[in-house]
């Protein structure tokens, strides 16, 4: 799909690798929602980005809320790229001195992580049916964001991974289920990537953790997942696929 001249959303656009996509599409000459928590983060990206950027409040396990952010964007001609980015981690063993897990936690991961990249897909899905085709017929093309954890989660992860494959899982059958609609849904799955959770870590824990990686030997740049995310946009074969995206790392138990 062409991105030039297109509407686009990109959830948890704020920071970190959503805000690195809100800017790549913005400079391949689309128009971006931002849609996220942090008003003051989101509202000064979409004044930094110009004319063709806005910023919605939106929490992604809120439908009201995503609706309002689909809506503005399918208001800006019609919404053909839709990007969820927006995620929570957190760190229990299933057992341990402290107890049980804590099962609201768990729940809220999950809601937040996997409910809510479902929340963001099916409403804009719904938006991107009322399109008329392309060129290639394709109405759409939605790109949820999992994590290699949901293969390798480490020891402590069992929430995040739950809520990370289960992003994994439902990427197929979401693409079966609008492949006749023209509508494409792909999901990358990042490895260590230098985000503002792993900024707040020092410098020597954070090179520490790029020597992990077999190659290149470094954290993954949030360019470089926005490089991704409209290279999916622009290639029509790619559908139903979930992408590592990872320099070959393979996750330790811890």
């Amino acid at each position: 799909m062409r991105i030039d001249g297109q509407s686009a959303l990109v959830a948890g656009g704020a920071s970190g690798l959503g805000a690195a996509t809100a800017r790549a599409l913005n400079e391949a000459g689309a128009s971006v929602v931002i849609a996220d928590l942090n008003a003051e983060k989101g509202e000064a990206l979409a004044t930094d980005l110009g004319d063709r950027a806005s910023f919605v409040e939106m929490n992604v396990m809120e439908a009201d809320q995503v609706q309002a952010a689909v809506d503005a964007a399918a208001g800006r001609g019609g919404l053909r790229i839709s990007i969820s980015c927006a995620g929570i981690g957190w760190a229990q063993r299933v057992t341990g001195k402290q107890g049980p897990h804590d099962l609201e936690i768990f729940h809220n991961v999950i809601k937040v992580n996997l409910v809510g990249s479902f929340n963001v897909l099916r409403l804009a899905a719904t938006a991107m049916n009322e399109n008329e085709p392309d060129g290639s017929g394709e109405r759409g093309v939605c790109v949820n964001t999992a994590s290699i954890a949901a293969y390798e989660g480490q020891i402590g992860q069992v929430a995040y991974a739950a809520s990370k494959g289960g992003v994994v899982g439902m990427t197929l059958p979401a693409a079966r289920d609008l492949a006749s609609r023209g509508i494409r849904v792909c999901t990358i799955a990042p490895g260590l990537f230098d985000t503002p959770l792993l900024a707040a870590l020092p410098e020597e824990a954070r090179e520490a953790l790029g020597a992990t990686m077999p190659f290149p030997s470094r954290l993954g740049l949030p360019e470089e997942y926005a490089q991704l995310a409209l290279q999916i946009v622009e290639n029509p074969m790619l559908n139903g696929e979930t992408i590592r995206l990872d320099g070959a790392l393979r996750m330790a138990p811890k």
